[in-house]
């Protein structure tokens, strides 16, 4: 499976067409735009995308970046600014490096996150991903535009040969993003019943918290099953037990 690349808050339009330039020189096909502050296939962003009108075409647009990777099981936040969040960080190489080893007949998909031209990404979106990938830039001027940092990651994956990765079969998929937000509703639903967030001006960075802890695990879907399984039967201990039990009727 092919890299997604998502684009989050993209303020131009002519940035947009320069990264489908740039996905498409290295085989990358499929671009999603959370939230866009401008078209992205309008005559400008076509005549930069110099002849990768298709990726613009088949682009789609979401409103939240966890619709927009409801599918994928690996997602990736590119940023170089440092941030309180406890995240693996690996460069571009250093991250295709590790996707060699992702079994792609089992269906495991990887996105790579890119913020707006003037702020990145949020912290918000920064703690749905696994890790973070910065790219290693001179101390004295740090400053990539979008479609050079697409064209950084995009390269480095494609120069990785899934052929040469010694890849590991496992008896469970691993869980997609829809399947882990799906599982934190649940958990954070049942926390706000219970009372956890006593301090309310604390809710949005206690659940970032939380957010970034599990979204660093590489849960599989049963996993993800069974961590539901277990705040269901937190929340409900004796639920098992409460069912009516089936009468037995008498045989003639």
């Amino acid at each position: 499976m092919k890299p997604v690349i998502i684009l989050v808050e993209t303020q131009l339009d002519q940035n947009i067409g320069k990264v489908a330039r740039a996905m498409l020189n290295f085989d990358l096909t499929d671009l999603r735009l959370v939230r866009p502050k401008t078209e992205h296939n309008n005559d400008t962003a076509r005549r930069l995308s110099a002849g990768a009108e298709r990726v613009l075409e088949n682009a789609r647009v979401f409103e939240t970046l966890p619709s927009a990777a409801h599918d994928l099981t690996h997602l990736y936040a590119t940023t170089a600014r440092p941030r309180e969040l406890i995240k693996d960080v690996y460069s571009p190489k250093e991250v295709a490096t590790r996707l060699e080893s992702i079994h792609t007949p089992r269906g495991e998909r990887v996105g790579f996150v890119f913020g707006s031209e003037r702020c990145g990404l949020e912290n918000e979106d920064i703690a749905l991903c696994k890790a973070i990938v910065s790219v290693p830039l001179s101390r004295d001027f740090s400053s990539l535009n979008l479609a050079q940092a697409v064209i950084l990651l995009a390269y480095e994956c494609f120069q990785a040969s899934p052929a040469k990765a010694a890849l590991q079969a496992y008896d469970e998929p691993p869980a997609t993003l829809a399947e882990y937000e799906g599982f934190f509703e649940h958990l954070t639903g049942e926390l706000e019943k219970a009372g956890y967030f006593r301090e309310k001006n604390r809710k949005g960075v206690m659940t970032r918290t939380l957010h970034n802890m599990f979204s660093r695990m590489p849960f599989s879907s049963q996993e993800v099953r069974t961590l539901r399984g277990v705040v269901a039967t937190l929340v409900n201990p004796q639920g098992i037990y409460s069912r009516p039990k089936k009468t037995r009727t008498p045989q003639s």
